[in-house]
């Protein structure tokens, strides 16, 4: 198999060999995304591995299945990012549907953590020797109540970081999970009465823009606003005037809608011209990261093992557990019997 990656970075190109030493592929890196542009690299290849913020659209698609591409391999959990109905009968898709919820979920509480104390500005502070502690009170999480949406993997974890807090856990989820400890309830409920909001569901049509105007207007002033899941999530202009009249009173953001032209690039010489997230990043209360939460080395391992064994059981003809299907029901993922069967 001859494998072309996409938007590559140092730790994807250092993590992907030393997995590769046990499959022995023939792998080669591009640091540039998959456009319409460089899909014409892929002549040749029998996969190429894409990440979170190259849009596969129907065109570059179709352009893979005429040079030849048999797999499109995700090395990440999210394919929002795929037509794969454009892919159905063409090309498969797979995913690594899990890499390491904690990593997510513990940088979601390092975002609320950081936010509450405001150790970034206590750190700044104090690297030009000012130690004065004024305009850095926080609030004790115990007893505090928190709203948790998604309650898959990452979500369970987090409601048990949450729990080590002492907080009241709320939760809501479209399929409850029964032997979960927690108390589920409707998404108006969480809403109204959770002091933060933590976000951890996938990016749906039913979910899209689930943090709005009104939405907004449901919640308690100065509620905490957490999202580490997908950026289309929030309705950023929304949560810019939510913050403005001060209904939201602190927001941590690992990712962003558009965050496709800005977040794992270095614009530290350059200007943002995205006006909704310059204005995001001028909020002393909004902290910005540039979709991490992923990013540990466990999670690394787990990513560059999983996209490697779905190539190989492509490879060999194997089920693909991890497979993307336009066909199936089950929010595009293929369950075993109907795998293959769809081309």
């Amino acid at each position: 198999m001859r494998v072309l990656f996409y938007d590559s970075k140092q730790y994807d190109i250092d993590s992907f060999k030393k997995e590769n030493e046990s499959f022995k592929f023939e792998l080669n890196f591009l640091e540039f995304k998959l456009t319409k542009d460089s899909v014409e690299l892929a002549k040749g290849y029998d996969a190429v591995c894409v990440f979170v913020n190259d849009i596969v659209t129907e065109e570059i698609i179709n352009r893979l299945y005429e040079v030849g591409v048999k797999l499109i391999a995700l090395r990440c959990a999210g394919y929002n990012n795929i037509n794969f109905k454009a892919a159905f009968q063409k090309i498969h898709i797979v995913r690594v549907p899990s890499y390491s919820p904690y990593a997510v979920a513990e940088h979601a509480a390092a975002l609320m953590m950081t936010l509450n104390r405001k150790t970034h500005k206590a750190y700044n502070r104090t690297k030009e020797s000012n130690f004065n502690i004024g305009g850095l009170i926080g609030f004790d999480f115990y007893k505090k109540t928190i709203g948790i949406i998604g309650t898959g993997k990452i979500g369970q974890i987090f409601i048990n970081i949450a729990k080590g807090f002492g907080m009241r856990i709320l939760a809501f989820d479209k399929f409850p999970i029964k032997e979960l400890d927690v108390e589920y309830t409707d998404l108006d409920t969480i809403y109204k009465e959770s002091d933060i909001i933590s976000l951890h569901c996938p990016l749906l049509k039913e979910t899209e823009h689930l943090i709005n105007e009104n939405s907004i207007s449901k919640m308690k002033n100065g509620v905490m606003i957490i999202n580490t899941s997908r950026g289309g999530l929030i309705n950023a202009k929304d949560l810019i005037n939510g913050l403005k009249t001060r209904k939201i009173g602190s927001a941590g953001l690992d990712v962003y809608e558009e965050e496709a032209d800005y977040f794992f690039e270095d614009f530290s010489n350059d200007m943002i011209k995205d006006d909704t997230l310059a204005r995001l990043l001028s909020f002393p209360n909004v902290l910005v990261t540039s979709h991490q939460a992923f990013l540990t080395n466990e999670a690394l391992k787990n990513i560059a093992n999983t996209t490697l064994q779905n190539i190989q059981d492509f490879s060999q003809d194997k089920i693909l557990v991890n497979e993307i299907c336009y066909q199936c029901p089950h929010e595009g993922n293929c369950p075993k019997v109907l795998n293959k069967k769809c081309f």
